[in-house]
C-alpha cells in the first residue's frame, strides 16, 4: 500500500502475536521498525514508553 505518493510502504508484522508497526523505504531499500511496538513484544510491559525514557 503506498503512503500519499511517497516510496514507502506500510505494514503490520507480528511477533509471538504481538503487533509491530513497520515501514518500508524503497529508496533505504530497509524495514524500519517502530521501537516501541518491539519493546513491548520483548518486554510484555503493561505500559512500554517506560523503557523508552
Amino acid at each position: 500500500m503506498q503512503n500519499k505518493g511517497t516510496d514507502k510502504k506500510q505494514q503490520i508484522k507480528f511477533f509471538e502475536n504481538s503487533k509491530i508497526r513497520s515501514v518500508w523505504s524503497e529508496a533505504d531499500q530497509k524495514w524500519y521498525f517502530s521501537v516501541i511496538d518491539v519493546v513491548a513484544a520483548l518486554t510484555e510491559s503493561v505500559n512500554p514508553r517506560d523503557y523508552w525514557f
